[in-house]
């Protein structure tokens, strides 16, 4: 008869508790020595991109791409309009941008808004307006500048009200501040509108850094947003952006030519698509390589036609007003025959005026700095001049 020994027993137990805590440790270790995606993505790209995307009851409010640079804590706001057009894939058709949202969810809806940047997008944020009227309120409100007194009532009979200048808006109020409907409005007017509340809320994260820094706040805070990172990652990621500095943050948006298709109203950004891609380009490598004092103000164009190509400062002023300039004046140059494109620099920055070049290609870059008793209003007041030559297809300077 076989007989156990108990000694044996106690062997292989305790074999076995050893073989379990070096697994545990070993576990433990990856999980400590695991670089942060966040961290490795602002390593690899020195930027950190992230989607953002605002939903209410099935319909896309606003889109915006935040490009951030955490080392300066400067940042870009780039819009995506809810009616930008293209030939989507995951569609199958002419469509606009939000039915991929809508229609596919926001996975789908990533990738489709990094093939039109040409950029990848790392992170998303989606926010839902009910949630985001509570997380308003967790955060103390959020200040927007409303320029005149909102009283208005929509087709439902629903009344708006809200009072005019810089106002702290609870969370009830910046829903309505997001739904209201006024007749004089434009759609820019709109988009304005929807840009302050995503400007309000980045720096209600900056006057809260240290909420959002405490995990146990942010885990409440956390569950009024939805993220592709999980929560050890989105915590990282949140607490790097509460650090941006809001105050220097100008929004942009892509613009284009409109088209109906199929009864909608479409935007088709510039140049097939190609000048989205330019300005994602453009914007992200500025916030890395401009001071803070090139960053931090928007620069003043005056664009002057030298060819005889009909209109061709005006279109030219949409190209660069998508690149976030500022157009004061276009017009006719002094001749009509200027072989090459010249940038004329008022301020002396040579770095701007290469990032305004490089732009459009342009490399023939001329100082010439205003004097107090200059007899051009207009030219006292820009700080580059571009006027355009032959050489100037309506988007690049050709080689």
């Amino acid at each position: 008869m076989k007989i156990n020994n108990p000694n044996s027993n106690k062997g292989a137990f305790l074999l076995l508790l050893i073989f379990a805590i070096l697994i545990s440790v070993t576990v433990g270790l990856v999980f400590s020595l695991r670089v942060s995606t966040v961290d490795e993505n602002v390593q690899s790209d020195r930027v950190i991109k992230t989607l953002v995307v605002m939903e209410d009851k099935n319909r896309v409010l606003f889109t915006d791409v935040f490009i951030y640079y955490p080392i300066s804590q400067r940042a870009a706001l780039i819009n995506i309009l809810e009616n930008t057009g293209a030939i989507f894939s995951s569609l199958g058709r002419v469509d606009s941008i939000d039915s991929v949202y809508l229609e596919k969810g926001i996975e789908t809806y990533k990738a489709e808004i990094e093939n039109l940047v040409g950029q990848s997008i790392p992170f998303y944020v989606v926010l839902n307006l009910p949630k985001f009227g509570e997380l308003t309120d967790m955060l103390g409100g959020m200040k927007i500048f409303v320029p005149s007194p909102v009283d208005v009532k929509n087709e439902d009979g629903k009344r708006y009200l809200l009072p005019s200048g810089v106002v702290s808006l609870d969370g009830e109020k910046i829903q309505t501040y997001l739904n209201y409907e006024k007749s004089d409005e434009t759609d820019e007017d709109v988009i304005e509108r929807r840009q302050n509340v995503l400007m309000a809320f980045l720096a209600a994260l900056s006057r809260n850094e240290k909420i959002i820094q405490d995990k146990k706040s942010f885990d409440v805070i956390s569950k009024k947003m939805t993220s592709n990172l999980d929560d050890r990652e989105f915590y990282r990621l949140m607490t790097i952006i509460a650090q941006v500095d809001s105050e220097h943050l100008t929004p942009q948006t892509i613009t284009g030519s409109k088209r109906v298709v199929d009864g909608k109203t479409l935007l088709f950004p510039y140049y097939d698509g190609q000048l989205i891609k330019d300005v994602f380009k453009q914007v992200s490598n500025s916030l890395i390589s401009l001071d803070d004092a090139n960053v931090n103000r928007t620069y003043v164009l005056e664009i002057q036609n030298g060819t005889t190509v009909q209109g061709l400062a005006r279109n030219t002023m949409a190209l660069l007003q998508s690149a976030g300039y500022d157009i004061l004046a276009t017009g006719n140059a002094d001749s009509n025959d200027y072989e090459k494109t010249v940038i004329i620099n008022h301020i002396g920055n040579a770095e701007v005026a290469k990032s305004l070049g490089d732009f459009i290609r342009c490399t023939n870059i001329v100082e010439e700095t205003v004097s107090s008793d200059a007899d051009s209003t207009t030219a006292s007041n820009v700080d580059f001049t571009i006027i355009l030559g032959k050489d100037f297809d309506g988007r690049y300077v050709k080689k």
